[in-house]
């Protein structure tokens, strides 16, 4: 290769890493499968106040979102007992994502404290861009209703669950971490999958797991510390079951212990 084709080659390889590529928010899913059901128990910390909250639950089943093979994921958080009388918390989440692991469509219906809030926000993909239409109301009173475009991956508060569970933990060091974009209301902001090592970790099935750690750096002033706004401890297996995940948030934090699971692909 004469001097003038190496320049050439290179300026085309250059430009190629500053273009945005879709293909790479695609991944492929070996973690679970359609009829999974996670059971947490909850947990809250409210400074003077930590005690059992009440329950939760993960669960992912086939679905078709207009047309097309995808995944549905359902989240369910209730509190109950002392935690639930002084902070009541009874929320829906429900995400979409396809098979390649991009989200869809993401939604909340959300009751806490006195406030009853939906949230929405729909995906849609044309070439190398992305639109997401986000939308909330609170208390029957409309919040936002915009469109935001971006050309990286970008992840819902659902969604980015499947997306962990399918990362390649295998050659990372502690303190390596992953970029990735994360809608928080109507705004992306950065987030980072932090690599914490492993352990052993005890759920309240009765069953000691090893288990991947992680952390997710969001810049979100939602979260009281952006470093470690959610934290999860995953099986070191080919499951990567979320055995705790841990949440950082303004009224203190909220933690969910898996106690029973059935459906795992594994």
């Amino acid at each position: 290769m004469n001097k003038k084709h190496r320049i050439l080659s290179t300026l085309f390889l250059f430009i190629l890493s500053l273009l945005p590529v879709i293909a790479q928010c695609k991944l492929t899913n070996t973690a679970f499968t359609s009829g999974e059901n996670i059971e947490y128990d909850l947990y809250f910390d409210m400074g003077l106040l930590k005690a059992r909250a009440g329950k939760g639950s993960l669960q992912i089943m086939d679905a078709n979102y207009r047309g097309e093979n995808a995944y549905k994921t359902v989240m369910l958080l209730n509190t109950s007992g002392i935690a639930g009388n002084l902070y009541t918390v009874n929320d829906t989440l429900t995400s979409y994502i396809d098979h390649n692991l991009r989200p869809l469509l993401f939604t909340k219906e959300s009751y806490e404290g006195k406030d009853y809030s939906i949230e929405r926000q729909s995906f849609t993909y044309k070439g190398n861009e992305i639109s997401i239409r986000a939308f909330r109301t609170r208390n029957n009173i409309a919040r936002f209703d915009e469109v935001v475009t971006t050309d990286q991956c970008t992840y819902d508060y659902l969604s980015v669950i499947s997306y962990v569970r399918n990362l390649d933990y295998s050659n990372m060091k502690i303190g390596d971490k992953l970029y990735i974009r994360f809608i928080s209301g109507r705004k992306p902001v950065d987030m980072y999958v932090n690599f914490k090592g492993t352990s052993s970790l005890k759920a309240n099935d009765g069953k000691t797991y090893n288990v991947i750690n992680i952390s997710l750096t969001i810049q979100d002033d939602a979260f009281t510390n952006p470093k470690e706004s959610i934290k999860a401890s995953l099986t070191n297996d080919k499951n990567r079951l979320p055995v705790v995940i841990d949440t950082s948030l303004k009224i203190g934090s909220v933690r969910a212990v898996m106690r029973g699971v059935s459906g795992a692909r594994h």
